[in-house]
């Protein structure tokens, strides 16, 4: 249950704005002036509707003060005889809007909604942005350079494509860009188009009035709105029909949109990310995807290398996966021994990363607290034994290569001690030595 306060002189607007909104859900408590709102906002509220005037001071005082010490606070101001300047002012200290009194109860409903969701946002944001910087795994070349440009790209506000094959982690790119940028602290809103219908996607990116269609209740912002002040993700771009490819285009040029059904220009200041799996370029070439949207988006492209050409990633991902999956589900985690890691590099992945980390949760429930070996995979991945002999050696060798590396510097970190070593590699100390024998080095 959303907890709420008001904070108003007036009893009647207290009592009456409390029974209705208890009414809906919400958990109301009120407040009658500064010291008594201060009071109550020792304990933690998730809304607060702020009265301009109040008999011991000004609401903007109280309003910076929320903004400072608890930020995931939504505070919405009113007031019935306000200023243009008292209004700007509470805007630029984060107030999320500022009403005039009377406040009509359908409108502040669908405010309070839309609050509610954009602090859910804001709380995402936070809890994924420690986990940015890490989410992208591996140590490759390619890594290494995929890195490199999303640390430059981050720092500016310049849209980005994402260019990559479904499951190389294009979203994960998108938020690693947002939290290495000056919008971190605000909405990062992912869209995926394609899995919209043709028919809402207008409504869904821009929002619609009541009465707009069929079914549309209520006024609703769309992601553009949703997204103000931070990053919208718009995950595979290159399925928007050509009419929804007109209005972002729109929107790109002048910063402006209009909802459906509505004639009230909205202002939006959001910096776009965009991704596709296919070439966006030949298809703008072609006629295919409006050639002048694609120049608006692809000012900074980006491409995530498939799991192929970064194979040496592999033991590094599967490790990370584990961990993952051993969290998230509460089991035991697993190690993966040499010989299913050279397995798994015979496969070519063709869903990428995503399809590793499918298969990494398959292995570790279906053999619980086990090692993997090559036989668990072969079960998983029978077609792997029937296509060896045909596989491509250099993806074996690519792992050979970072095992080498990998017990290169397990030996070093401690000083040549084989059986720290091992304890160090999650392996047993003989272990340790047939695989060393194996890979050409000296004990």
């Amino acid at each position: 249950m959303p907890s709420l306060l008001i904070v108003d002189d007036e009893a009647n607007i207290r009592s009456s704005l409390g029974a209705a909104l208890g009414r809906e859900g919400y958990q109301v408590d009120g407040a009658a002036h500064l010291g008594e709102a201060r009071a109550r906002l020792r304990e933690a509220y998730d809304l607060v509707l702020l009265d301009v005037w109040l008999p011991d001071g000004s609401g903007i005082d109280l309003l910076r003060e929320v903004a400072a010490h608890d930020p995931e606070t939504v505070v919405i101001m009113m007031s019935g005889h306000a200023t243009i300047d008292a209004a700007v002012e509470a805007t630029r200290l984060g107030a999320f809007d500022f009403l005039e009194k009377p406040v009509g109860l359908e409108r502040l409903l669908v405010l309070l909604r839309n609050a509610l969701a954009t602090r859910s946002l804001a709380a995402e944001n936070r809890r994924l942005r420690p986990q940015a910087a890490h989410a992208i795994v591996g140590r490759s070349p390619t890594v290494r350079k995929l890195l490199r440009e999303i640390e430059l790209a981050g720092a500016s506000a310049a849209r980005v494509l994402i260019r990559g094959e479904h499951g190389t982690g294009k979203e994960l790119v998108a938020r690693a860009l947002h939290a290495s940028g000056p919008r971190r602290d605000l909405p990062f809103v992912a869209v995926n188009c394609s899995a919209i219908p043709e028919e809402l996607v207008e409504s869904e990116l821009f929002g619609h009035e009541r009465g707009a269609f069929t079914g549309a209740t209520q006024a609703r912002r769309g992601r553009f709105e949703e997204a103000h002040g931070g990053t919208l993700f718009l995950d595979e771009v290159g399925d928007l029909s050509p009419r929804a490819q007109t209005k972002l285009l729109r929107v790109l040029q002048e910063g402006e949109l209009n909802r459906v059904g509505g004639n009230r220009t909205i202002k939006v200041d959001v910096r776009v990310i965009a991704a596709t799996n296919r070439d966006l370029e030949a298809s703008a070439r072609a006629g295919g995807f409006r050639e002048d949207l694609y120049f608006r988006l692809a000012v900074i492209p980006i491409t995530v290398p498939p799991l192929r050409e970064r194979v040496e990633d592999l033991p590094l991902l599967i490790e990370h996966f584990a961990h993952v999956v051993a969290r998230e589900s509460g089991i035991r985690s697993s190690s993966f021994d040499p010989e299913a890691l050279e397995r798994l590099a015979r496969y070519g992945f063709p869903g990428n990363v995503r399809e590793l980390r499918n298969l990494v949760e398959r292995l570790m429930i279906m053999n619980p607290g086990a090692a993997i070996g090559a036989s668990h995979v072969s079960a998983v991945l029978p077609q792997l034994d029937a296509a060896s002999a045909d596989s491509p050696r250099s993806l074996a060798d690519a792992v050979q290569g970072f095992e080498r590396r990998h017990i290169q510097e397990a030996l070093r970190a401690t000083g040549g001690n084989m059986t720290q070593a091992a304890a160090r590699l999650g392996l047993e100390r003989s272990h340790l030595y047939k695989r060393m024998k194996k890979l050409g080095l000296s004990a």
